[in-house]
């Protein structure tokens, strides 16, 4: 018979949202008449806006005709999609032959990882997106998990804390990938053009490339904040950027985002890796649903970017209701302002420890701030998406048993 694949058995433990699952089942099943809130999984719950759902019903209709169906689409995207994201989510700064159509940011991440393959030496931010680390993991970039420092030899972690602002030390760090998140997936820190600045000087200084996770960038309202890392000059030269329909507009279950690999970024070697990563998708991949493009154009237009504005607002909405909850039991939060997660300090305690009480007390879920990297221990991450009325009721029991 054959091995197992040795990467897939460094793997420390499930993956963080199937055991949040598995808890919540156990307390429902020892509780049977309970119902349970979420507070935890970043799962959009407001529907599909009227301009988009007028667009995919167009296009459902069109595949049932001679002249309206379609069958494989350009693994890349439809050229007038990846146009549009050139024009209107970066006013024509990037070029449409820039932008890669997909399935999603996480389903990109894990392609990504494919293109720099296991001889890379990856950092990550600590806390961070669980499928940068696990994913270099699978891919073999990493050493075996260490139980006692609970992170992976050959991985470095950068701390993101209160202390450092979320931002983390960069003298030393002499890795190829530096994966970064802004706003940030889970603190909800969002990174200044001064740091960001930094960040690409570094990268531009020491030849590294900056896997950068925009995937929440509609949620920044402060102008000041960047939303793209290439509003930053030299950026084109060692960033690739990833961004998601799912956040913004509600597909979380239609699944459509995009990548952005300038031409400007080159291997070693000289190699435009615009032209491997083209190769990776034309490989492993087979397109976007075109139906699901075709309502990913629609977000783009004037009504549909008016529509997602409205469904920022709701959301931003439930996040300041989670935050007074917490500020009015003394507890120390950051995020929740350009961003809806709220990252929650319980000093002393053991994330999972936390996370048990408040599902067995209030049957409210939430995510445990271990599960994001070793900097997480101590903290909580809460989800502002979520029904207005849930919510209220969410931070009514919260309000009892913290």
């Amino acid at each position: 018979m054959i091995e197992r694949n040795e990467n897939l058995a460094k793997l420390s433990a499930g993956y963080l949202f199937p055991e949040i699952n598995r808890r919540k089942k156990k307390v429902l099943e020892a509780n049977p008449g309970a119902r349970i809130i979420s507070l935890g999984i970043g799962n959009t719950t407001q529907p599909l806006t009227p301009h988009v759902v007028h667009a995919l019903e167009r296009a459902v209709l069109g595949m049932g005709t001679p002249d309206g169906y379609s069958g494989y689409g350009d693994e890349q995207g439809m050229t007038s999609l990846r146009e549009k994201v050139a024009s209107v989510i970066y006013d024509s700064a990037i070029k449409p032959d820039e932008v890669f159509i997909s399935d999603g940011a996480k389903c990109d991440i894990g392609r990504l990882q494919v293109l720099f393959g296991s001889g890379v030496r990856v950092a990550v931010q600590d806390p961070s997106y669980p499928v940068y680390v696990d994913g270099s993991v699978i891919m073999g970039a990493s050493g075996d998990f260490d139980p006692a420092a609970r992170q992976y030899a050959g991985i470095v972690y950068m701390p993101c804390t209160p202390d450092n602002g979320f931002f983390p030390e960069l003298d030393g760090l002499e890795t190829d990938l530096i994966y970064f998140c802004s706003p940030n997936n889970p603190t909800g820190a969002v990174a200044t053009k001064e740091q960001l600045y930094k960040l690409v000087d570094h990268a531009r200084r020491n030849r590294q490339i900056i896997i950068f996770d925009a995937a929440y960038s509609v949620f920044v309202s402060d102008p000041a904040l960047p939303r793209s890392i290439f509003e930053i000059d030299g950026a084109r030269e060692v960033a690739i950027e990833i961004n998601s329909f799912s956040k913004s507009a509600g597909f979380t279950g239609l699944r459509l985002g995009w990548s952005v690999v300038p031409q400007e970024l080159k291997y070693a070697d000289g190699t435009s890796v615009n032209r491997d990563w083209n190769r990776i998708n034309t490989t492993l991949f087979n397109g976007a649903s075109n139906i699901v493009q075709m309502g990913g154009a629609a977000v783009l237009d004037p009504e549909g970017q008016k529509e997602v504005r409205e469904l920022v607002d709701y959301y931003m909405g439930n996040a300041r209701i989670i935050k007074a909850t917490l500020e009015k039991k003394g507890i120390a939060s950051w995020g929740g302002v350009n961003s809806p997660y709220i990252w929650a300090a319980f000093p002393g305690r053991q994330s999972w420890d936390i996370f048990e009480e408040i599902l067995n007390k209030a049957f409210v879920v939430t995510t445990p701030g271990a599960g994001f990297g070793p900097a997480g221990e101590g903290f909580l991450r809460f989800s502002a998406f979520g029904h207005r009325a849930d919510i209220e009721e969410a931070c009514r029991r919260l309000n009892e048993v913290l």
